[in-house]
C-alpha cells in the first residue's frame, strides 16, 4: 500500500518506539497547534524513546502539509520544556494512497498503521488535526498505558457539551456496550493510543470497505480491539474542543459510514455477542478534570421537520427494515414531530418576516413535550442489526432510511436536556444504554427466530 516516496521516508528513520499520527484534511488552521504539542509531549514524557510525528494528508489545498513541516523544531520544544531528549524527533508529511479509490479518514489511518508497523513502534498515538484543546499531557495519556501498563488499546474519556457527540451518545456508546459488555464511552472518540501488536492485527484483519476508509474507522478500530480479546483501557483527557458539528447539518454523512460499519461488525461478531449479559466498567487513566466544554448550537427545529418530511418519503422503506409494530412506533412519532415543529413556528413567530433562528434554548423550551422513548429506539438500532444480516444488499439503503429518524431520536435529547448542566445530561445517556441492556433479548430473540 506505501507509495516508494513514503517507503523512502521510512527507510530513512529506521526505527522508532513511539510514533504520533495525524490524518488531517484543509486543517492549515490548527493543524501546527496539534504538532506543537505532539512534539511537546514526546520530548516531555518520553525523552528515552525514538520518537516520530507523522501527518497522514488527503491532498489539502490550503497548505496544512506546509504548516506541518514549517511548525517550530523540536530544539524549540526543548528550550520551554528544559528538557533534552536522547533521540532526534523526526517529522514526516505525506500524502496517503486512497483504498481502491477510496479516501478519507480511515485511507489517512492505514498509512499510518502501515508506517508504524515498518518502523515497529511499541506505542502508537493518533490525534484528529481540528484540536483545540490537546495539550503535551494527551500525548502521555493516550500511550503510558501501553508503555506502562501493558494495555493495547486506549480509548479516550472526554468532557463534552450535552448536545455534542451526537452518534456516540445515541448509537455506538449504547449499542457496543449491549453487544459485547464494556462501557467504552467514546468508542468513535478520533483520539487514541494503539500498541504495536494491535497495529498489526489491524493491517491483517483486512475489511477495509468504503466505510471504514472514512469515517467507519473509528468504531471499526475499537470493534476489532474488542473482539481481538486486547485489553483495552480509557484515558482522561478533559474537554474535548474541536470544529463544532450541528447534527442536522453536518452528521449525516458521518452517521451513515458509522452506522453502516457498526452493524456489519454486529453480524460479523454475533457468534461473540450473543452470550454476553449487562457490561462493566472499563479501567480509566489519568487524573479526573472537571471542564466545561464549549457550548453547541443545535437547529432543533430542523430535526424535526426533516424527521416528519421523511415520513412521506421513507415510509416503505421504514417498513421494509423494521417489524410492523416498530415502524408504526416510529411513524406515529414523525407525525408528532410535525406536530411539534407547527407547534414551535406559532410560538416563535418563526414565519414573520426578518425572523431570525432563535437560539437551541428556545426552540427546545418552545418543544417541550416531543420525546422519542428510549425503548423504541433501542429497538429501532436492534431491528437494523437483524436487517443486516438478512439484507445486506439492502443495508446502505436501510442506513440512509435511518439517519432522519436518528434526527428525530436528538432532537428529543436536546428537549430533554434543555435545562440540564452537561453532567447531568450524561444520566440519560446512561439511561438510554441501560435501556439497550434491558432489550438485548428481544434483539437475540429477533436473531434467533429471524
Amino acid at each position: 500500500m506505501l507509495t516508494p516516496a513514503i517507503r523512502e521516508a521510512v527507510a530513512r528513520l529506521e526505527r522508532a518506539d513511539i510514533m504520533v499520527g495525524i490524518p488531517s484534511f484543509k486543517n492549515a488552521t490548527t493543524i501546527g497547534y496539534v504538532v506543537r504539542a505532539a512534539q511537546a509531549g514526546l520530548v516531555q514524557y518520553f525523552p528515552d524513546l525514538r520518537p516520530v510525528v507523522v501527518n497522514s494528508d488527503a491532498g489539502s489545498p490550503d497548505g496544512t502539509q506546509r504548516v506541518v513541516v514549517d511548525t517550530e523544531p523540536p530544539d524549540y520544544v526543548e528550550r520551554i520544556l528544559l528538557v533534552r531528549p536522547t533521540n532526534r524527533l523526526a517529522r514526516v508529511s505525506l500524502t496517503y494512497p486512497e483504498i481502491d479509490g477510496t479516501g478519507g479518514k480511515g485511507a489517512a489511518l492505514r498509512t499510518i498503521f502501515e508506517i508504524a508497523a515498518a518502523l515497529e513502534v511499541q506505542a502508537l498515538v493518533v490525534v484528529d488535526s481540528d484540536l483545540r484543546s490537546i495539550g503535551p499531557e494527551w500525548i502521555e495519556l493516550l500511550a503510558g498505558p501501553i508503555l506502562k501498563g501493558g494495555y493495547d488499546y486506549v480509548a479516550p474519556l472526554y468532557a463534552r457539551h450535552k448536545h455534542d457527540g451526537t452518534i456516540t451518545n445515541n448509537v455506538t456508546y449504547p449499542l457496543t456496550r449491549a453487544l459485547y459488555g464494556l462501557r467504552i464511552r467514546q468508542p468513535i472518540g478520533g483520539d487514541f493510543g494503539v500498541s504495536g501488536d494491535l497495529v498489526r492485527h489491524y493491517l491483517e484483519a483486512g475489511h477495509w470497505t468504503p466505510e471504514v476508509s472514512r469515517f467507519g474507522i473509528d468504531v471499526w478500530m475499537t470493534t476489532l480491539a474488542v473482539t481481538g480479546g486486547f485489553a483495552v483501557c480509557q484515558a482522561r483527557l478533559g474537554a474535548k474542543v474541536h470544529d463544532p458539528k450541528d447534527p442536522g447539518a453536518d452528521l449525516g454523512p458521518m452517521f451513515r459510514q458509522v452506522v453502516t460499519t457498526i452493524l456489519r461488525l454486529a453480524v460479523a461478531n454475533a457468534d461473540r455477542w450473543r452470550q454476553v449479559r449487562g457490561s462493566h466498567d472499563v479501567p480509566a487513566y489519568g487524573f479526573e478534570r472537571v471542564a466545561d466544554p464549549p457550548p453547541l448550537d443545535v437547529n432543533v427545529l430542523r430535526l424535526l421537520a426533516e424527521f416528519h418530511e421523511a415520513a412521506l418519503t421513507m415510509a416503505s422503506t421504514w417498513h421494509e427494515m423494521l417489524p410492523a409494530d416498530t415502524a408504526a412506533a416510529v411513524l406515529g412519532l414523525a407525525e408528532e414531530a410535525g406536530a411539534t415543529e407547527e407547534k414551535v413556528r406559532a410560538a416563535l413567530d418563526l414565519d414573520a418576516p426578518g425572523r431570525d433562528r432563535p437560539a437551541t434554548a428556545a426552540m427546545s423550551s418552545a418543544a417541550a413535550g416531543f420525546a422519542f422513548p428510549d425503548a423504541v429506539w433501542a429497538r429501532v438500532i436492534f431491528d437494523l442489526v437483524v436487517a443486516a444480516r438478512d439484507q445486506p444488499e439492502r443495508l446502505e439503503a436501510f442506513v440512509a432510511a435511518l439517519v432522519p429518524v436518528y434526527f428525530g431520536r436528538v432532537a428529543s435529547s436536546v428537549i430533554e436536556n434543555r435545562d440540564l448542566s452537561t453532567e447531568r445530561a450524561e444520566d440519560s445517556v446512561e439511561r438510554q444504554a441501560r435501556e439497550f441492556e434491558r432489550l438485548k433479548p428481544y434483539l437475540i430473540n429477533r436473531w434467533t427466530q429471524a
